[in-house]
């Protein structure tokens, strides 16, 4: 057994394993500018492989800064908030911060002070919220610290610094896709509606509807799970009417297109349908399910160039919006109705 692995790793370790002198480790700690992007790069691979775990507090007293950052989330499995998470913590990474994290098992007041305030143990320099329903969003805004926040995946209506896809116009453009390949009586699955995206996703869809002069139905309340959009599916499926459905995410999508399947209605012949997300699995369902795509590298970006912009004293920030894009695979076609008829 070495040294190194017979006791926690310090500076020294991190400069031998990276070719590089302490000192360069430490200013690259300390998030020094005038570091080579491949240097920097290589002294992060070595504390990753070692595990080196800098004295932050310590850090924070020489240098003024702590180089850290926190991220506050909900323990959730879906896709949107875990992807944010991670690109959260890759864009934080590349722009010269470590990120710690706190995932709470539900978005109390109790647990978001008790979160903040262990970050502001770690002498974090601010802290990005992934907070994606309202009770989050609430807690999160009433927090008043000194430390900055940018809030992620939240209402960008009801916070100033916060970052987050245009649910609206991903809506609109899922809705305006099946509108025009015909379709006229286009269902739509919910998200929780406690939940800012699912309601901005509805807004959009009623929205786009109501322009091409349409009256939407009822909409089908769903909550992101593919549980939940096979038994709105079931229920679409008894309506000989409905010939496309927008579904307010991949996981209800996928639901809707097995009810579907096993209510004999074909997919996209009988019905169309159009998720929002662009899950990896998205592609491989049968057949390939349409759908909205959120740039969440992008969303990452943002969120850690505001809090940066923020932290340097650039205090006048605006809610970013970052545009979808509309992936069109083989879930979607022009109603029956409307197609011409097959040559003999």
């Amino acid at each position: 057994m070495t040294d190194t692995a017979a006791r926690a790793p310090v500076m020294q370790d991190v400069a031998r394993l990276a070719g590089v002198s302490h000192q360069t480790v430490s200013r690259v700690i300390n998030g020094a500018t005038s570091i080579r992007p491949e240097t920097r790069e290589r002294v992060l691979q070595a504390i990753e492989r070692l595990g080196y775990r800098p004295n932050t507090a310590a850090r924070a007293l020489v240098s003024g800064r702590s180089a850290t950052i926190g991220i506050i989330a909900t323990a959730s499995t879906l896709f949107g908030p875990t992807s944010v998470h991670r690109t959260v913590n890759v864009a934080a990474r590349e722009a010269g911060f470590f990120a710690s994290s706190v995932s709470l098992s539900e978005m109390t007041r109790e647990g978001f002070d008790a979160a903040v305030d262990h970050l502001d143990r770690l002498a974090v320099e601010g802290i990005v919220v992934i907070a994606g329903h309202d009770e989050a969003l609430e807690v999160a805004r009433s927090r008043s610290a000194h430390t900055p926040f940018v809030i992620v995946e939240g209402d960008l209506t009801r916070a100033r610094r916060t970052v987050g896809v245009d649910n609206v116009a991903g809506a609109r453009l899922a809705t305006r896709h099946l509108l025009d390949l015909g379709h006229t009586e286009i269902a739509h699955i919910t998200g929780p509606l406690d939940w800012a995206e699912a309601r901005a996703r509805s807004e959009g869809w009623r929205a786009e509807m109501v322009s091409a002069g349409l009256r939407p139905m009822e909409p089908v309340a769903g909550d992101w799970s593919a549980g939940s959009g096979y038994r709105a599916g079931l229920h679409l499926a008894a309506d000989e009417a409905v010939t496309a459905v927008f579904a307010a995410n991949d996981q209800m999508a996928i639901g809707a297109l097995r009810a579907l399947h096993e209510a004999g209605r074909r997919v996209p012949e009988d019905v169309s349908v159009v998720g929002f997300d662009d899950v990896p699995e998205a592609e491989y369902v049968i057949p390939p399910l349409t759908t909205v795509r959120q740039d969440f590298e992008q969303i990452g970006r943002e969120a850690i160039a505001m809090l940066t912009q923020v932290i340097s004293g650039d205090t006048d920030q605006e809610p970013s919006l970052i545009d979808p894009e509309l992936i069109v695979r083989a879930s979607t076609a022009p109603p029956l109705s409307t197609r011409p008829p097959r040559n003999p």
